[in-house]
C-alpha cells in the first residue's frame, strides 16, 4: 500500500504556491519588511500549504495536528515507505510510553526536562493513549509500568494512522529526500523524477536524529541547518551500549548472554538502578546500560573512561552477604560456595571473576564489597550508527515556545533532531508525539498570525 502511494506521488512535483514569498518565509529577509509589514494575519482562512519533514512519529503527529484544521499538508520522507524506525522499535512488543507519575516520568528527560515539560504536559502518556484508542488501538500497562498495544505490535497502529491522515487529505511523498534551500528561500527536494522545488506557507522539519541510518535516520540535515546559521549541538549516541575490554576468554563463554537482577550504577554517583543488560563480545548493552547511557557517556567523554558499578546481588545486604561467604566451605568448591552463599553463578560468577583479583576471594569481607559494587571499566560508547537513539540536534535555545526557528521564521522543528534525550521505556516515543504535536500547533498559530 505505501509502496503504491510512493510511486504515485514521486510523479507529481508539488505546485509552486504564489501567495507567498519564500524569500520572507523561511527567512531570508525580515517579514516585516516585505510588502509593507507583517502581513501574517491576513493567511486566515486561504488555502495554505504546509510542508512537512520526514515521515516519523514526529512529522506524522505534525501532519496529524495540521490536517484536522484543514491546512493542506504535503509530507517527504526520504525512505521508500513511512515510519520504518518505528515499525522496528515495535518488533519486540511497541513499547508506546509509561504509566509512572508525570514528576518522575518528566524527570527521565534528564537536562532537557525543563523544555519538554510543558510539551508533555499537553500530550503525555495519558493522552497518547487516548489518541491510541481512537486509531482502534487499546493499550495496557504491564508489569513495568510500561504501556503497550494490546497487540504488541507498532503494524496495526501506523496503519491506522495512515489511513486517517490520507482520509484527511495529507499527501505523502515517499523517497522524496530534502536537500535544503535555494537561493530564493524553496525547499529543495530530491525525488526520483529529478530535483523539485516547493514553496510551503511553512515547514515542519521532523528528521530524527543520527542513529540507524538505513531507516532514515542519518543526521544528513545537520549542515543544511548550521550552513542557515541554525546551532545544532553534535549528534552523539544515547541508549546504546559500551565497549569493554574483556579477556578473550571471558568474552568467548559468556557474549549474547543476559546478566539479570542486577543494580547499576556510575562511580560516583549514589543512586542505583536495578535491572538487567547483555554481554557482547565487545562489552556490554541493554536494559540498565541504556537508563545510565547519558552519565556514562559524558563521564567517558569528561574523563576518558566511565566505571560502571554492580550490585550482583541486589537482595542480600553487605553484611549478610559477609556473614554467608565467611561460613566453612567444608567440601565445597569456590563456585559451589558462591552458589549456595550469594546466589553467585553462571555468568555473574565469570564477571566476578574477570574483575577481581584473585586474592579476595579468600577474604569474605573483600568478597562481599566486590561483589555489591564490583567495577567495570567502559572504554567508549558504541558508535552513533548502532544506538537506539541519539542525543543533541536543534539547540531549545534558537527556538522559540512554538518550536518555530527564531532566525527562519516558518520552519518548526520536532521530534529527535531536538536537543533532548531519554531512555528507553516509552519515554522517546512520547517525546517525539509531543514534540510533534506542538510543531504542528505552533505552525498553525503562526499561520494564524499570532505572536509571542
Amino acid at each position: 500500500m505505501l509502496k503504491g502511494w510512493g510511486r504515485r506521488w514521486a510523479l507529481r512535483a508539488a505546485p509552486p504556491r504564489r501567495r507567498f514569498r519564500p524569500a520572507v518565509l523561511f527567512g531570508i529577509i525580515p517579514a516585516a519588511a516585505a510588502a509593507g509589514g507583517d502581513r501574517r494575519g491576513k493567511r486566515v482562512g486561504e488555502a495554505v500549504t504546509v510542508a512537512v519533514i520526514g515521515g516519523g512519529p514526529a512529522g506524522l503527529m505534525a501532519a496529524e495536528v495540521l490536517s484536522a484544521a484543514g491546512i493542506s499538508v504535503d509530507l517527504y520522507d526520504a525512505m521508500p515507505s513511512l515510519g520504518r524506525k518505528f515499525l522496528l522499535a515495535g518488533r519486540g512488543g511497541l513499547n508506546l510510553t509509561h504509566s509512572e507519575p508525570r514528576e518522575l516520568f518528566v524527570e527521565r528527560f534528564g537536562a532537557r526536562r525543563a523544555e519538554l515539560a510543558p510539551l508533555l504536559e499537553a500530550f503525555g502518556p495519558e493522552p497518547l493513549r487516548e489518541w491510541a484508542r481512537g486509531l482502534g488501538i487499546e493499550t495496557f500497562v504491564g508489569t513495568s509500568g510500561r504501556v503497550f498495544p494490546a497487540e504488541m505490535k507498532a503494524a496495526p497502529l501506523l496503519r491506522a494512522w495512515l489511513h486517517r491522515l490520507r482520509t484527511a487529505g495529507v499527501r505523502f511523498h515517499v523517497r522524496h529526500r530534502w536537500l535544503g534551500w535555494d537561493e530564493d528561500g524553496a525547499l529543495r527536494i530530491a525525488s526520483p523524477g529529478g530535483e523539485t522545488r516547493v514553496r510551503p506557507a511553512a515547514a515542519v522539519l521532523a528528521l530524527g536524529g543520527g542513529s540507524w541510518a538505513r531507516f532514515g535516520s542519518d543526521g544528513a540535515w545537520v549542515p543544511l541547518l548550521r550552513e542557515r546559521g541554525v546551532e545544532v549541538a553534535a549528534l552523539r549516541p544515547a541508549n546504546c551500549g559500551f565497549e569493554v575490554q574483556w579477556s578473550e576468554h571471558f568474552a568467548s563463554r559468556f557474549a549474547g548472554q543476559p546478566v539479570k537482577a542486577v543494580n547499576a550504577g556510575v562511580a560516583g554517583v549514589a543512586e542505583r538502578r536495578p535491572g538487567e543488560f547483555v554481554i557482547t563480545a565487545s562489552g556490554v548493552e541493554g536494559g540498565v546500560i541504556y537508563t545510565l547511557s547519558a552519565e556514562l557517556r559524558d563521564a567517558i567523554e569528561a574523563q576518558g573512561h566511565a566505571e560502571l558499578r554492580l550490585d550482583l546481588a541486589p537482595g542480600k545486604s553487605f553484611q549478610r552477604l559477609a556473614e554467608e561467604l565467611a561460613r566453612p566451605r567444608g567440601k565445597d568448591s569456590l563456585a559451589n560456595h558462591l552458589r549456595k552463599r550469594a546466589g553467585i553463578s553462571g555468568v555473574k560468577a565469570g564477571l566476578l571473576r574477570e574483575r577481581t583479583p584473585r586474592e579476595v576471594f579468600d577474604e569474605p569481607e573483600a568478597l562481599a564489597a566486590a561483589i555489591k559494587a564490583l567495577p567495570v571499566v567502559l572504554l567508549a560508547p558504541r558508535p552513533l550508527d548502532e544506538a537506539i537513539s541519539s542525543a543533541g540536534g536543534v539547540r531549545f535555545e534558537v527556538l522559540d515556545r512554538r518550536l518555530m526557528l527564531r532566525d527562519l521564521p516558518g520552519v518548526f522543528c520536532a521530534g529527535e533532531m531536538l536537543d533532548w534525550e531519554a531512555p528507553t521505556g516509552g519515554y522517546l516515543l512520547t517525546g517525539c508525539f509531543a514534540s510533534g504535536r506542538a510543531a504542528g500547533r505552533g505552525a498553525l498559530a503562526w499561520l494564524a498570525g499570532s505572536r509571542e
